[in-house]
């Protein structure tokens, strides 16, 4: 057999008049685009269905609140509520006035307590809760007015007498409280360290 015989009757016949080489580089091409398909479906049927550094990261959220809690004296729970109010637990938030992390850390602040990485969850929300016990201490263990003087700061709960005429900060206030109260926490209930929330 010749060898121009051997190749024809390996190849297709021309699509519509299409030239041989065109019908070759189809072909390759279906082939790769199959190999990509399957590799990619395997690989989807290979993978966990949970990434195991989310439920880590978790876990070390836990850790790190629990830890805070414990060394600055308050409910865990009280440091849960006032990170899911500021972030929603997002460790990359950032709000439209600047302010960063789990705890909303503004610059200023951050820097006035030697966080570095206001991102890095841990130091975060040490600062965050050292921050919170600042703001109790100053107002004699109130949390109202520690939660106020958190969101406003310290300066507005000072000049009004209590919790500032802002909306956000009542309600802010509010939906700390009202979390607490959902989870069954009495907000006047002792911290670890024997002082009160």
């Amino acid at each position: 057999m010749a060898p121009e015989a051997v190749r024809t009757s390996i190849l297709p016949a021309p699509m519509g008049g299409a030239p041989a080489s065109l019908n070759r580089h189809m072909l390759g091409c279906a082939v790769l685009v199959l190999t990509m398909i399957s590799g990619y479906m395997a690989s989807l049927m290979a993978a966990p269905q949970e990434p195991p550094q989310v439920a880590d990261s978790v876990a070390s959220l836990d850790a790190h609140i629990r830890e805070a809690a414990t060394r600055y004296g308050f409910s865990q729970d009280l440091v849960a509520a006032i990170i899911e109010t500021e972030s929603q637990f997002n460790t990359r938030a950032v709000s439209r006035r600047g302010a960063q992390g789990l705890m909303q850390l503004t610059p200023a602040t951050a820097k006035l307590l030697g966080v570095d990485d206001p991102f890095d969850p841990r130091a975060n929300i040490d600062g965050g809760v050292r921050h919170l016990r600042s703001m109790m201490d100053r107002f004699n263990n109130n949390l109202v007015l520690a939660l106020a003087a958190y969101n406003a700061g310290e300066k507005a709960v000072i000049v009004h007498k209590g919790i500032p005429p802002y909306r956000e900060t009542r309600q802010y206030v509010t939906r700390i409280l009202q979390r607490l109260d959902r989870d069954g926490v009495d907000a006047s209930d002792t911290g670890q360290r024997g002082r009160r929330l």
